[in-house]
């Protein structure tokens, strides 16, 4: 399999690189600390084409690949992961889904204001008692006309505190189980829809996640994305083409650490010798090299099944299991490397360390994406 760039994602590689140093990096600790979001950088983003990369150029994206998105999602998460995540939840997780399953019309109305950074997107799925078991959702919409009638809440939404627009799943025939479920689009003015203040988390901080809450949220028939109890088909599609892109943050997690480490390796002297010569280190710095390459090969291979077919499920799942692991490890490693200075937050190695953790739990669990791959391995006949 080739997995060179293309000269198109090897620029917008680039360029995203020299933004995130430029107008992420010097607010990234701000972020953290006060658990701050940069509205005015998101739509900066925006401005740079960075918020539309998989979009058609018709509604205001760059039409390149999902190679292209995760890199940009890498690079942003060299020096905030936090800010990568809410990029990935709003480019990924509701724009390329919106573009991928909404009508012309839907397009028409949100892509380019998503595009742009204008509008802030999110994706809500996942509720207090529906977290792994993603599908047993309790929140409903009853169809009365030409509209709908939302009522039930969802939990651990992020951009839920800030988005504009979001795309809910919610059951319309309660008694079909996942056959069931339908995507809708919600504003937030819409009446009866309300947000909670963000969720206080160990890592991840100045990307917000919410609670919301639905009571009689009037939502007309034409915000319907797809077909009436088909809703199964995008939720478990966008899953696998949101493991694929959201692996790319793991990968700059641990791209920064690697190179944090290695310089401390070169410079710090200890008992008359720079630290990089002990074998304890070496070893160190070789293992995270190997299992960033590694995770690279698992990631962009991953990139390119589900750009071909959005249902695989096997490469999307390990990709983002082995990344999401590896990224843990190294944050770790780094610290260890650095000693004491490392475990200081005036380096951002402790925050990468946690919000690196993160990238184990959302998107389904590791321990769900080792199920996803063994049930692709043993078939659809194994019980």
């Amino acid at each position: 399999m080739d997995l060179r760039l293309s000269d198109e994602e090897t620029q917008i590689r680039e360029a995203a690189r020299t933004f995130a140093r430029r107008e992420i990096q010097p607010i990234a600790d701000r972020m953290d600390r006060e658990d701050y979001f940069p509205r005015d950088t998101f739509a900066k983003l925006g401005a740079e084409g960075f918020l539309g990369i998989t979009l058609p150029e018709r509604w205001g994206g760059l039409g390149l690949s999902y190679i292209a998105q995760a890199l940009v999602l890498e690079e942003i998460a060299r020096v905030s992961p936090a800010l990568a995540l809410s990029v990935g939840a709003h480019s990924n997780l509701m724009a390329d889904n919106l573009a991928r399953n909404g009508t012309d019309a839907q397009r028409d109305r949100y892509l380019p204001s998503l595009a742009s950074g204008k509008t802030i997107g999110a994706l809500a799925l996942t509720e207090p008692n529906a977290g792994s078991d993603a599908l047993s959702l309790a929140t409903t919409a009853r169809k009365e006309g030409d509209v709908y009638r939302l009522n039930g809440s969802k939990q651990f939404i992020t951009n839920g505190p800030v988005a504009d627009v979001l795309l809910v799943y919610a059951k319309t025939d309660p008694k079909a189980g996942a056959r069931g479920i339908s995507a809708f689009l919600v504003t937030k003015d819409s009446p009866g829809f309300t947000v909670s203040l963000p969720l206080d988390k160990m890592g991840m901080r100045g990307s917000p996640t919410g609670e919301l809450s639905f009571q009689d949220v009037r939502i007309p028939a034409d915000h319907l994305v797809g077909r009436e109890n088909e809703g199964v088909a995008i939720v478990m599609s966008g899953l696998n083409i949101e493991r694929a892109v959201l692996a790319g943050i793991p990968l700059g997690i641990m791209e920064e650490c690697l190179a944090r480490a290695t310089s401390y390796a070169r410079e710090r002297e200890q008992f008359g010798q720079k630290i990089g010569r002990f074998e304890l280190v070496a070893a160190k710095l070789a293992n995270m090299w190997t299992d960033l390459e590694a995770a690279r090969y698992l990631v962009y291979s991953a990139l390119v099944s589900v750009q071909s077919n959005t249902r695989s499920a096997r490469a999307s799942s390990a990709a983002l299991t082995f990344a999401s692991e590896a990224s843990t490890r190294h944050a770790l490693e780094a610290i260890q490397i650095l000693g004491g200075y490392g475990y200081m937050r005036d380096t951002p190695l402790e925050r990468l360390a946690r919000d690196a953790k993160l990238l184990e739990i959302g998107a389904g669990t590791s321990e769900i994406r080792r199920l996803v791959i063994a049930r692709e391995l043993l078939g659809p006949g194994f019980s």
